[in-house]
């Protein structure tokens, strides 16, 4: 459960994420929060999970190392209107017994991407931000006694972001790119080894290439020490490298969050902040 904790405040960390005007916050601050989610087993699955779980809240905003919403964030580079991060991701564990097309075959394992992001700013006004992310990460599956490479993720992305209202406390952004997957992270999801092969479930190796596109939108609201933040995620699978495999039942995938946050602890020394 420590795991699944983990990776749900990494998930719902586009419940939190905000361009902003430059503006003072405090180096450090600390909370707690609650967050749920609502998700299938993988893109493309009809069999759902949820959680509600307890969620941790601490950021960090170092010159060269920051702890945000997204997790840690290594700054490489950056400049006015580019940046160059780390950029991370991940995936809940599958039990395959649950999912009736996956039946007889091995668990999926959860899942952790990273990798680097260059982050380029395309126009700016008062309360708007508009900017194209190029986030390139390495899948790795663990069951945290072992870990194997499962392959690579790219996902190019335009992102539009504002502000809402005159108190600035609602911020509403909305995110849309394309998927590209390597052979073998295609084919940890969507892949059939023969001797899992039935009557019904024919195997399948999966294929390089495209990997869908993303609608994502995400809405923060924030007042003095309680936060709220929801997510919405859609993926439209049609036309994939995987369109093909058994184990996909559909080509439409959705994923939705929210998170509550009480911050009880601020650093009273603040820093310059342009991009959180």
């Amino acid at each position: 459960m420590k795991f699944i904790s983990q990776l749900a405040a990494t998930l719902l960390a586009v419940t939190f994420t905000t361009l902003q005007a430059e503006e003072r916050s405090p180096l450090w601050e600390a909370g707690v929060g609650l967050a749920g989610i609502h998700f299938p087993d993988y893109r493309g699955a009809r069999h759902q999970q949820n959680y509600l779980l307890p969620m941790p809240y601490f950021i960090y905003r170092g010159d060269k190392f920051k702890i945000n919403r997204g997790g840690l964030q290594g700054l490489l580079y950056q400049s006015a209107r580019v940046n160059l991060d780390i950029s991370l991701g991940g995936a809940m564990p599958v039990k395959s017994d649950d999912n009736v097309v996956r039946r007889g075959m091995p668990n999926l394992d959860p899942m952790f991407e990273i990798g680097p992001s260059l982050k380029i700013l395309l126009a700016q006004a008062r309360t708007e931000k508009l900017s194209l992310r190029l986030p390139l990460r390495a899948a790795f599956a663990t069951d945290l006694t072992h870990i194997h490479h499962a392959g690579w993720l790219f996902h190019p992305q335009l992102g539009l972001e504002t502000v809402i209202g005159a108190t600035r406390r609602w911020k509403f952004g909305v995110a849309v790119g394309p998927l590209y997957a390597s052979q073998n992270y295609h084919d940890y999801y969507y892949g059939v080894a023969p001797q899992y092969a039935t009557l019904t479930r024919p195997s399948y190796t999966g294929k390089h290439g495209y990997s869908g596109t993303r609608l994502g939108l995400s809405l923060r609201w924030q007042f003095q020490s309680l936060q709220f933040g929801a997510f919405l995620r859609y993926d439209n699978l049609s036309g994939t490298a995987f369109e093909d495999s058994p184990l996909l039942e559909t080509e439409h995938s959705l994923m939705a969050g929210f998170g509550i946050v009480w911050v009880f602890a601020r650093s009273k020394h603040r820093v310059s902040v342009t991009d959180e």
